[in-house]
């Protein structure tokens, strides 16, 4: 059997003399979509952190592909909450920012990036500023920013957190679209119950600090998922939303 694409055994973390990770195992297989869901400093962008380097683990094991995972290695394309965009670059220029950080040219970078404007729905745009375009279309620039750099996997950090609730929807539901398509392998940190319902193949949840994985669902509701009306989706954000409330129970 291949392993996984990720896979954290017995992770521990603390900051001095707080305990914010106690023992937290999770695997992500290739193409999979999987949610971490938690209660607010539960430690869930902690574990985002020791992916990608920001800090490192007391105890346990990162592997990616079967294979240690080093801060050296940078396998992983970050989606941060707010989309970081550059404001004096134009959006072509911050869709390219990744490929050019990793030595490629900005003409190759944009030779690449073009194309896919259009699928991301930004074409049209390219020559725009960040403030000349909305929310929603500011998160798909930033999204393209981070699937282009053709990493492993990608880590998405409650990325339609800032967004309304209309716009929320609208880019879950978008992305889940994209996700159908392309089958990225995909880790995401949101507070977001229908989110990562919507979303996942899988969800982990967390408890409280220090974090342990209390429970973890599988989601056995075909892509793409029906947003609104489907009993099976409300069954199981409720059945999430209760192990989230409760969750030793």
């Amino acid at each position: 059997m291949s392993p996984a694409r990720l896979d954290l055994k017995n992770l521990r973390k603390s900051f001095g003399p707080t305990d914010v990770l106690a023992d937290v195992s999770l695997s992500v297989q290739p193409g999979e979509f999987v949610s971490i869901l938690g209660p607010s400093g539960a430690g869930k962008s902690t574990i985002l952190q020791l992916l990608t380097g920001a800090t490192t683990p007391d105890a346990g094991e990162m592997l990616l592909d079967g294979q240690p995972l080093t801060p050296a290695q940078h396998r992983f394309a970050f989606m941060p909450q707010g989309d970081a965009l550059m404001p004096w670059r134009r959006i072509i220029d911050n869709t390219t920012l990744g490929l050019e950080i990793q030595g490629v040219s900005r003409q190759a970078a944009h030779a690449k990036v073009a194309p896919l404007f259009g699928e991301f729905g930004l074409a049209g745009f390219e020559n725009h500023y960040p403030a000349q375009l909305s929310g929603g279309m500011r998160q798909r620039a930033a999204l393209l920013r981070t699937v282009v750099q053709q990493r492993s996997m990608l880590l998405l950090d409650e990325p339609f957190g800032a967004l309304d609730a209309l716009t929320r929807t609208q880019m879950q539901c978008w992305l889940a679209d994209m996700w159908t398509r392309h089958r990225w392998t995909v880790l995401l940190i949101t507070h977001d119950v229908r989110e990562a319902v919507l979303l996942s193949d899988r969800i982990y949840v967390l408890s409280a600090r220090p974090a342990r994985v209390a429970h973890q669902f599988q989601v056995p509701l075909e892509h793409p998922r029906q947003v609104i009306g489907s009993p099976a989706l409300a069954a199981l954000e409720a059945e999430v939303l209760q192990t989230l409330l409760n969750p030793e129970n």
